[in-house]
């Protein structure tokens, strides 16, 4: 079942850790979003793989915005 994986702050997406077809664990970044000087890493919520990323480098992303999915 497809999960989407939400930005919890607005923000500058800093660096895409984990790309399509990567497995991941829980916790493990997805993506990483600068805001106010700092890195704010995007962690995945449950074991899985990477099934899409919907931002790229240096897009701006607010509050709430799904930046990428998991199965």
């Amino acid at each position: 079942m497809a999960e989407e994986i939400k930005a919890h702050i607005t923000g500058v997406v800093f660096q895409i850790a984990a790309k399509t077809g990567d497995a991941i664990a829980v916790g493990d970044p997805v993506i990483v979003l600068e805001s106010m000087k700092m890195e704010i890493p995007v962690e995945a919520p449950r074991a899985g793989t990477v099934t899409e990323i919907r931002v790229e480098e240096g897009q701006t992303v607010q509050e709430g915005e799904t930046v990428a999915v998991i199965e």
